[in-house]
């Protein structure tokens, strides 16, 4: 099996998305970084490497070169795509400023360094104060309720389709004040299960919150819109109608299909382990670290990328500048260096939440305040509105022969449908 492990193709190996967890192993056995062989990334499976790794971007200090080791240039691109100029040389500083923009996702704020990176995210936060997502949350147990209503008197449903999508989606909308007339629309327009994203989503976010911003520029309305459309970067400059529209495409798409997934595994967990269900029945105060623990065992985020900008060296493992080193926070979170027994659930774990599924450092995901509030209303509500969570044998087949289809994709790791049975 370690023969076959050395030649695996991380990337499209089926077997590898639906159970990566052998693979991991293997690949921490031969340290925390370890390069594979199919296009050379680095591969990240040590806790304490990852963080400092996202705790040292590459920074652009105010008219000066760049300072860091890591840039976040390639964060979805990784190996595949490459930059027109030539990558040479112990420090490419020079090229990933001027070829940045050729990367995938390069308008996007995760793959942003300092300091546009800064600005950017002082203005995604003026959408996440603490006041908004108070207000959020009390939406959120009125629409799970809401979508509980048919989900519990039918006995029986598809867990993502029917509550996770349509949940995370409408929520985020109410956060960052999206009329309630248009949530249908974004709903239709930002579903992967009823189109397979055949609709481009990010185009329609654009258009959207530019429409909403441009409308609030000219008539403010004293709501969340309005906030959005007259907030300022930090040094009091007003944000083009294009950067106020990308921040709010951000956190749309960037928190909700990966809490998506986080709910759909906390959910199996609890009608899989009907202990488990039991302690927190007994005890909803467990709740929080519940959700805790499923986002350390079951990570959403499969990987993230950061480019080297110089040469540098990990874990003893020299790092020539240019070099795409790949973060796998499944695999960091389930480090026995970290953390005891790291493939067993355990609800009272002391340090679950050092997991790093929500990245670290300054691109920890800003929606992480949000995504752990919705995890724990969904179990809330799940909980008080049935006497038991069960896994549908007729969709996954008994205990001891369970069946379940993964996301195929190296990027996230979720279920593609989960079927229960609630009474």
């Amino acid at each position: 099996m370690s023969a076959d492990f050395a030649e695996v193709n991380f990337f499209k190996d089926s077997a590898i998305q639906a159970d990566p967890y052998p693979y991991f192993d293997w690949v921490r056995e031969q340290g925390p970084v370890w390069q594979e062989p199919t296009y050379g990334a680095y591969m990240i499976t040590g806790h304490a490497e990852a963080k400092e790794i996202y705790r040292d971007p590459a920074t652009f200090p105010e008219h000066e070169a760049a300072s860091g080791t890591y840039s976040s240039c390639n964060t979805v691109s990784g190996p595949f795509v490459k930059f027109s100029q030539a990558v040479e040389g112990d420090d490419i500083t020079e090229v990933i400023i001027a070829c940045r923009d050729e990367l995938p996702f390069s308008d996007q704020i995760p793959s942003f360094d300092p300091p546009y990176h800064t600005a950017q995210r002082h203005l995604l936060m003026r959408l996440i104060t603490p006041g908004r997502l108070r207000a959020n949350e009390e939406f959120m147990w009125r629409y799970a309720d809401t979508l509980l209503d048919a989900f519990v008197e039918g006995g029986d449903g598809e867990l993502i389709s029917s509550f996770a999508e349509p949940f995370t989606l409408t929520v985020i909308a109410d956060l960052e004040g999206v009329p309630e007339s248009d949530h249908d629309a974004f709903r239709e327009h930002l579903s992967t299960v009823s189109d397979g994203l055949q609709h481009k989503p990010l185009e329609f976010l654009y258009e959207r919150f530019a429409e909403y911003i441009e409308d609030r520029r000219a008539d403010p309305r004293g709501d969340v819109l309005t906030g959005l459309a007259t907030a300022t970067f930090p040094d009091g400059s007003t944000p083009d109608v294009k950067d106020a529209a990308l921040i709010a495409a951000n956190l749309f798409v960037g928190g909700q299909e990966t809490t998506v997934r986080m709910i759909g595994f906390a959910l199996r967990m609890l009608g899989e382990r009907q202990d488990l269900q039991k302690l927190v029945r007994d005890d909803h105060e467990l709740i929080p670290n519940f959700v805790e623990e499923t986002l350390r065992l079951e990570s959403p985020l499969r990987s993230q990328f950061r480019m080297t900008r110089v040469r540098t060296t990990l874990a003893g493992v020299d790092l020539p500048a240019g070099s795409t080193v790949m973060l796998l926070p499944g695999a960091c979170n389930r480090d026995p260096r970290t953390f005891d027994n790291p493939h067993e659930f355990d609800i009272h774990r002391g340090n679950a939440r050092q997991h790093i599924a929500f990245g670290h450092g300054i691109h920890t995901c800003a929606g992480a305040p949000l995504a752990r509030t919705e995890g724990r209303v969904t179990l809330e509500r799940f909980l008080a509105r049935t006497n038991n969570i069960a896994i549908s044998q007729t969709a996954h087949g008994p205990a001891d022969q369970r069946s379940y289809d993964y996301l195929p994709t190296f990027f996230l790791r979720g279920l593609q449908k989960l079927n229960l049975t609630l009474s």
